[in-house]
């Protein structure tokens, strides 16, 4: 980034690199996670399931990316060691071990619904002072809001089918 650009940044660039890298090692842990989650899925509504988490994880790698290319932009370097993701990470790792779609889909509800607080946090604090952040996380956060959504209207559909299936 060049020195105007980090001028224009009102707010303290080194910790503002920590909570990225932070929201950088959930990105990748949440793509691990959806995308070895499509993989094992069994179950009703198994490839609707699939369907999703293999969405999801296309859009999480996106993000990692997104945060990645801010992180670098700003001076910083991106936590090189995937065994560190775990470390920084705010949200953590909920391993896929159950391959019962309804246990995947609640994992990972609860992993969005970390995402949204990480992303909601940072958009509190860019607002008015570091545009460029702002508007990545921004477009992140909106990206989480409906992967929950998603996720929450699965859950649903599941329940009702199998609601019916048990009268």
């Amino acid at each position: 980034m060049g020195t105007k650009g980090r001028e224009i940044v009102g707010l303290d660039i080194k910790k503002l690199l920590e909570l990225l890298n932070k929201a950088y090692a959930d990105e990748w842990l949440a793509y691990y996670q959806y995308w070895l989650g499509a993989k094992v899925a069994k179950g009703p509504m198994k490839e609707a399931v699939i369907a999703e988490l293999t969405q999801h994880a296309a859009d999480e790698l996106r993000h990692a990316d997104m945060v990645t290319m801010r992180i670098i932009q700003l001076g910083g370097t991106p936590v090189s060691k995937p065994e560190d993701w775990a470390k920084y990470s705010n949200c953590g790792y909920d391993a896929p071990n159950d391959p019962d779609v309804e246990k995947l889909i609640e994992q990972n509800i609860k992993g969005e619904q970390c995402a949204i607080g990480v992303y909601k946090s940072l958009l509190d604090l860019t607002v008015n002072k570091d545009p460029v952040t702002y508007n990545i996380v921004l477009q992140i956060l909106q990206d989480e809001v409906e992967h929950e959504e998603d996720l929450q209207a699965l859950q649903e559909d599941l329940e009702g089918m199998l609601r019916r299936s048990h009268k």
